[in-house]
């Protein structure tokens, strides 16, 4: 035993096995919180009072919050081993084309839109984390691992389709689990003395240590960290893809997370956690300021008219929400006739902001080019 939790035997003779059962957060003994964590705690709240602070100024953010979104739901999913990109995600033939990999996505943005919506009635509490469940497994390949429900059985983490045996990890069993989502609720809840970022550093911990769910425990674990630095006031808006930096470190996260329970380390983790924030939040600055530019850019290449409706006007904010478009849905989509639409594409097309990404007469695709180019990094 350490203190992050014990191991615990379960069954007997053949089918035992050992489970973690972790101890209940805060730590104990408390941490140890040396200069370097404290300069990178201070770090990681700057770089959020800056993204915070640019999401409020910014008259259009609105436009870009969808496209976020999507680019934290796409990473997230990706670190499960989503085999899709932003392109397919976004797709107007989405409906007729999508693989089991894009719908994943698709329900994860869903999931993220409605969770949203519903911490300005709930708590951070399990019974929200279960609806959350619910909609990321709703109709897909996890449809059969009880969507919206925790666990009433063992799960364990290794290679797929390795048996229990051969597990490189097996979090608590039922009653165990219960006990530790009953624990963890309560803190989220009640709070302490820790600084808003390193509680939502010992949550997501935990929560990925308990792993509730039959599925998707490090999708939803993701999301609770935004909605974590939402409901604590640290962003007003879905404004940051905290997934960036754990794909990109994805040995190492799996690694820190692992240490903790191995040894108790809660330091080590914290440590790198504080680094995912700061540069999750720096990169989502960059991108703000990046599509902020464009954004005006193009504004200017607008021809100015007194018209009561701007139908070009009203395409280009379109695209920034839903930039790979197809005439016929984006004429339904904008309740405007599809004449309408095609005459504002033909306009855009020639003014250099969209491009023609097919070569067929029906059922044309267009895309605003620079503005994927943007957000497709990292993906």
């Amino acid at each position: 035993m350490n203190r992050s939790g014990e191991w615990i035997n379960n069954l007997a003779g053949n089918a035992r096995y050992k489970s973690f059962k972790p101890a209940a957060l805060p730590p104990n003994p408390v941490l140890e919180i040396n200069s370097d964590m404290v300069k990178k705690l201070v770090e990681a709240n700057r770089e959020l009072v800056k993204l915070d602070t640019a999401s409020k100024l910014i008259p259009n953010v609105e436009l870009f919050i969808s496209m976020y979104v999507r680019k934290e739901a796409l990473i997230s999913s990706q670190i499960e081993g989503t085999q899709c990109t932003l392109d397919d995600v976004l797709d107007p033939e989405l409906d007729n084309t999508a693989n089991l990999d894009v719908i994943d996505v698709v329900n994860y943005v869903e999931a993220c839109f409605y969770a949203l919506e519903r911490i300005k009635q709930l708590p951070l509490c399990g019974r929200l984390f279960r609806e959350i469940h619910e909609r990321l497994l709703s109709g897909v390949r996890g449809q059969e691992k009880n969507p919206g429900e925790f666990r009433k059985s063992q799960n364990w983490i290794g290679p797929a389709n390795c048996s229990l045996s051969e597990a490189r990890y097996i979090p608590p069993n039922v009653e165990d689990m219960k006990q530790a989502m009953s624990d963890l609720e309560r803190y989220i809840n009640e709070g302490d003395d820790y600084d808003p970022l390193i509680r939502i550093a010992l949550i997501h911990y935990q929560f990925e240590t308990i792993h509730p769910f039959l599925d998707g425990n490090g999708r939803v674990g993701r999301l609770i960290i935004l909605l974590y630095l939402m409901d604590q006031g640290l962003l007003d808006k879905p404004v940051i893809y905290i997934s960036y930096f754990f794909k990109k470190n994805q040995i190492e996260y799996y690694d820190r997370i692992s240490e903790v329970r191995r040894n108790g380390n809660y330091e080590q983790w914290v440590a790198f956690f504080l680094e995912a924030v700061s540069a999750a939040a720096k990169d989502s600055l960059k991108t703000i300021e990046s599509l902020t530019d464009l954004h005006e850019k193009n504004l200017e290449r607008l021809p100015k008219t007194t018209r009561k409706r701007d139908n070009l006007r009203a395409l280009f904010d379109y695209v920034e929400q839903y930039p790979i478009i197809e005439i016929k849905k984006t004429s339904e989509a904008m309740k405007v006739s599809y004449n309408t639409v095609s005459a504002a594409v033909k306009k855009l097309v020639e003014l250099g902001i969209l491009k023609e990404t097919t070569n067929a007469s029906r059922n044309r695709v267009f895309a605003y080019e620079e503005y994927l180019k943007i957000l497709r990094k990292d993906t």
